[in-house]
């Protein structure tokens, strides 16, 4: 019966493909199929010396670095990752993180991660949002990983102005000193993935990663749901 108004209900207000916008068949979640293969993947996490990796090298010393989705303008990546940035559409970051997460279980570079580190909103940025989105994906890939969400020790002291159309010098310049620990002591000795949704030029998660260095003999990864490399 359950599932009798189940389809009744979705006869007139189907769910949809968050990527591509097709009706969703029964037992399909978030993305249709199709999106699920064809979705454009990078696989870096399988190497060491990959584009995103590289994208720090001589900036942070990271342990390893990867994304799992190439992202490209008025792609399906770009349309996925809006509706969950800007629209509300938390289940997307649930979903993709759980993939990312299930994907780094099975690197060894990643599988043995202690804690997974969102970047940090500021208070009253993430208030106008109504949450984390950076966050969001940690939860997802905590239930496909051994590894604990840490919200409170890296946290943001400046609310930082828009990103958006700076230079990469800026982009670093705009996040000089913005982020702050508090009681770092139980990262001493561990392995910290920096969790965020989108890296570009990496200004934010080197920020990130000086900072959270500053923490003696931690060890600092990066994982984003997507790469969107300059």
């Amino acid at each position: 019966m359950k599932q009798i108004i189940r389809d009744f209900f979705h006869l007139f207000f189907p769910e949809v493909c968050m990527a591509c916008g097709n009706s969703l068949y029964h037992g399909e979640k978030v993305l249709c199929t199709r999106c699920m293969l064809k979705l454009p993947r990078t696989h870096f996490h399988q190497h060491a010396e990959n584009p995103v990796s590289q994208l720090f090298w001589g900036r942070a010393p990271i342990d390893y670095a990867t994304s799992y989705f190439y992202f490209r303008k008025s792609s399906h990546v770009q349309h996925l990752l809006h509706q969950f940035k800007y629209k509300g559409k938390k289940e997307i970051g649930i979903f993709c993180g759980q993939m990312l997460g299930k994907a780094l279980m099975e690197s060894s570079f990643f599988c043995d991660a202690d804690f997974l580190v969102p970047v940090p909103l500021h208070p009253k940025k993430q208030a106008q949002r109504g949450y984390n989105q950076s966050e969001v994906i940690a939860r997802g890939m905590a239930g496909r990983m051994h590894a604990v969400v840490d919200v409170n020790t890296l946290y943001r002291k400046i609310n930082s102005t828009t990103q958006t159309r700076k230079s990469r010098y800026q982009r670093f310049e705009n996040m000089d000193g913005i982020f702050g620990l508090k009681d770092g002591y139980h990262f001493e000795g561990k392995h910290v993935i920096l969790i965020d949704d989108v890296v570009t030029t990496g200004s934010t998660l080197e920020s990130c990663t000086l900072t959270l260095l500053q923490i003696p003999a931690i060890r600092v990864s990066i994982a984003t749901l997507a790469c969107a490399l300059l």
